[in-house]
């Protein structure tokens, strides 16, 4: 059998085929793929354009040459919004028939769970799937208020409890809640976060239950549960016992696939009505505090000024619309246009806030160290490849002077939208 014919190349008509007119001297357009000419090479693969290329990531406008190396947008102009590439799809994990349950406690904060609740889910979770010997474990959360999607974050099971307790702080009526759910279940494991209300509230769970509890585990896996003792001289090292509390970031929050997160009505786990409970407290609620007088480390949303703003009343005005709390760049507050108490960085405030808002802000280094614990960071930056564009989650290239002004109007117009709204339904 013959081999096969290679075809001949022709090298004198490939030039001519690029040869351009005009000129002392011969030139040749060698990416020729605009003009409909065959884009590839004598081998038959794509031909690539390198100034082409270049041309498509410039960026028009601004002192010096930019150019957009990350491909989010192609030519990304000025007040384009730069948002990072969604995320492929998670497989989904479904537990239809667990050989055991583990609770979780989920505190929320403005309908999401806060990133202590998701570490005591990674926590649950981890405790779910570390005894391969007794089967699959699915992770039961129980919510007082709304959480959104839990199945990210590792939940098999969601439980509402709020329809079972009086108010929004009903402590003794969630705790006789949670150790009946916990009995009928014949939960495993119950993990509560080691907050101020968490805390107390398994504290609570375990007198009514008169079992034991693991307060502030430092570090845990689905065998050991370590804390410090004796003033951290000497460590406590134990099984994962029934009830325990998580420290802050003592266990990294669920990574792993989708989960179902399927809710479970309250007639499932026993529940079909509140349960008898002598109340301490005869009436309670939160009191909401005002945004600009909290402290930036008590701060859930900050929205901090950089040297890119001038116009500091438009940006308090701003600061009041959203209902946050003011900050500002060392840059700003050296210049006296802010106070001290509201700098933002290593040498300031270190932040552990739900979502920071940085307008005009370049990102010095110190300055990033002090929004490391934020979960959510929004930058305006004219500036693409300002360390804090980099940073941010979601960025907008523009001047935060023309940012503001647009801001204050769109949440005019929606609370005008809404005021409408009320009216028609009165």
């Amino acid at each position: 059998m013959s081999a096969p014919r290679r075809l001949r190349r022709d090298p004198r008509g490939e030039k001519a085929a690029t040869a351009v007119t005009g000129g002392r001297r011969p030139r040749f357009d060698l990416g020729a793929e605009a003009r409909g000419a065959a884009a590839t090479g004598p081998s038959g693969r794509p031909r690539r354009d390198p100034r082409g290329e270049a041309d498509r990531q410039r960026i028009p406008g601004g002192a010096r040459l930019r150019m957009d190396r990350a491909h989010r947008g192609g030519a990304s102009g000025p007040g384009q919004v730069v948002a990072e590439a969604s995320a492929p799809a998670q497989r989904l994990r479904t537990i239809a028939a667990p050989a055991f349950l583990v609770g979780a406690v989920i505190e929320t904060s403005a309908g999401r769970p806060t990133p202590h609740a998701r570490q005591v889910l990674g926590a649950a979770r981890l405790l779910a799937d570390g005894h391969p010997e007794l089967g699959e474990g699915a992770v039961v959360a129980f919510t007082v208020a709304d959480a959104g999607d839990l199945g990210p974050v590792g939940a098999d099971r969601v439980l509402p409890l709020g329809d079972l307790i009086t108010g929004d702080y009903d402590p003794e009526g969630l705790a006789a809640v949670l150790a009946t759910a916990a009995e009928t279940l014949g939960l495993r494991h119950l993990v509560f976060a080691e907050t101020a209300d968490g805390g107390d509230l398994a504290r609570r769970v375990a007198a009514r239950l008169g079992e034991g509890l693991f307060a502030g585990a430092e570090s845990l896996t689905a065998t050991t549960v370590t804390r410090a003792a004796r003033a951290r001289r000497t460590e406590r090292r134990a099984a994962p016992p029934r009830l325990l509390t998580l420290a802050a970031d003592a266990v990294a929050p669920h990574a792993g696939p989708l989960h179902e997160a399927r809710s479970l009505a309250a007639a499932d786990a026993g529940l079909g009505h509140a349960p008898e409970v002598t109340r301490g407290i005869r009436a309670a609620r939160r009191i909401a505090a005002d945004p600009a007088a909290v402290s930036l480390a008590e701060a859930e949303f900050v929205v901090s000024a950089g040297n890119g703003i001038s116009d500091f009343a438009a940006f308090r005005d701003l600061v009041a619309a959203l209902g946050a709390t003011p900050g500002a760049s060392r840059v700003v507050c050296d210049a006296g246009l802010m106070p001290r108490s509201a700098q933002v960085g290593a040498s300031g405030t270190v932040l552990d806030a739900a979502c920071y808002f940085a307008l005009g802000i370049a990102g010095a280094p110190q300055h990033l160290q002090g929004v490391a614990g934020c979960e959510h960071v929004v930058a305006v930056n004219t500036d693409l490849h300002a360390a804090m564009i980099e940073r941010a989650g979601l960025a907008i290239v523009a001047d935060a002077q023309a940012v503001m002004p647009a801001l204050l109007a769109a949440l005019a117009a929606e609370q005008a939208a809404a005021g409408r709204d009320r009216e028609a339904a009165e």
